[in-house]
């Protein structure tokens, strides 16, 4: 008996997948597996749900403090792509290896996914699947399927789908962020509706007051708000709701693909938002200037492995030992100003702080400034030379 496991989310795509597998494939036996990265629980149990209807078996599988884990990292390397905080892409190898595990358990001779050939999680999940010699089996990518054709197939076979041609929107959604693309979305010069949104309130809808909140951060991973302490998953979840409400958090941004396309995305992050911001801000006040400096490119090089799904490579690990020894002294608090949409860091501590009043104040003697009239001689002398060369 031929078996496969999909990596199922519940969703249109995934869905459809099934009864495909059979048709199509010829496979005996399809089990699904779903990873729980912190999905809405209704999500998770909409997904059992379906599983458990349409396939021969279903699992749900948490991973949770993995993705946190993982999340703490991304604070710590400032983790952004062109403006995208990584959520999908970083939750995409943790799955990758939660399916494996269960295709291993169930014996099962091939893996399947639900993604397309233009988007970049095929190439996430099957750079995980292929480190384990799985075979790969793709069936929108492989029968060239429209969403069109995925709800008029789902409509015919009594499948139940999330979408409708008239809101076919593809929602990827767990802790970190919420991604809205497809339908109208997709063209560039379209202004995306308010129904789109759920986690950031609109302008018309945000708090008319601004807030301030204290995030506290141990060895670069934040550890606390207004001084509550909290775990990972809670204190993110608490700030998805506090900036949330102050509509912090949205991005509508051209991105460029793995496979080079250039593609609207929509996103929703207020915790990431928050928390990247004031992270940045505390780096600002603890490292130097060429810890700083050097670490923004290691960040770029560290983004762009997570989002082309490859921190399996040995080049991951070398980046962060890099970002591991930086965070030993970030240590300390920061606030931030929440206000329609805007997020601005006005005060910061830590007992790592490189500032000194006395060197930098106007009202305090701590040197004796003479000493810069040396130093402003040899200033920019190079620059200088080459101007009486060539300008006179």
């Amino acid at each position: 008996m031929s078996k496969v496991v999909l990596s199922y989310s519940g969703g249109l795509d995934t869905t459809v997948c099934i009864p495909l597998l059979k048709e199509r494939y010829g496979f005996d036996e399809v089990v699904t597996v779903t990873v729980d990265i912190g999905q809405p629980r209704s999500d998770i149990e909409e997904a059992e749900r379906k599983g458990n209807l349409y396939a021969d078996k279903h699992y749900t599988v948490d991973a949770r403090k993995d993705y946190v884990k993982a999340l703490f990292q991304l604070i710590k390397a400032n983790g952004c792509y062109e403006g995208y905080v990584l959520g999908t892409a970083l939750a995409r190898p943790i799955i990758a290896e939660k399916i494996v595990e269960m295709a291993r358990k169930e014996k099962a001779e091939a893996i399947a996914h639900g993604c397309t050939g233009k988007g970049n999680d095929q190439l996430r999940f099957e750079n995980i699947f292929h480190q384990y010699g799985f075979k790969v089996v793709a069936p929108m990518r492989e029968l060239n399927l429209t969403r069109e054709w995925e709800i008029d197939y789902a409509q015919k076979h009594g499948i139940e789908v999330p979408v409708t041609k008239e809101k076919p929107y593809s929602i990827d959604e767990n802790l970190w962020s919420r991604s809205v693309e497809g339908g109208k979305l997709e063209d560039p010069s379209f202004i995306p509706p308010e129904d789109i949104y759920e986690w950031t309130a609109g302008w018309d809808k945000a708090k008319d007051e601004p807030e301030i909140i204290k995030i506290g951060f141990d060895r670069g991973i934040p550890t606390s708000v207004n001084d509550v302490k909290m775990d990972g998953f809670e204190l993110i979840e608490k700030l998805n709701e506090i900036a949330g409400s102050h509509g912090v958090g949205r991005t509508d941004m051209m991105e460029d693909r793995v496979l080079g396309f250039k593609a609207r995305e929509n996103y929703e992050h207020p915790a990431a938002t928050v928390l990247v911001t004031a992270h940045y801000d505390l780096e600002r006040l603890v490292l130097t200037r060429r810890e700083l400096k050097f670490k923004k490119i290691v960040e770029e090089e560290w983004a762009e492995l997570v989002y082309y799904g490859l921190t399996n490579d040995p080049l991951f690990d070398d980046l962060n030992a890099f970002i591991d020894k930086t965070q030993e002294r970030v240590t300390g608090w920061v606030k931030v100003r929440l206000f329609k949409g805007s997020v601005m860091p006005v005060a910061r501590d830590s007992p790592y702080s490189l500032y000194r009043e006395e060197l930098v104040s106007f009202d305090r003697q701590g040197i004796d400034q003479k000493y810069a009239e040396g130093y402003s001689v040899f200033h920019g002398i190079q620059g200088r030379i080459y101007r009486r060369l060539f300008d006179n």
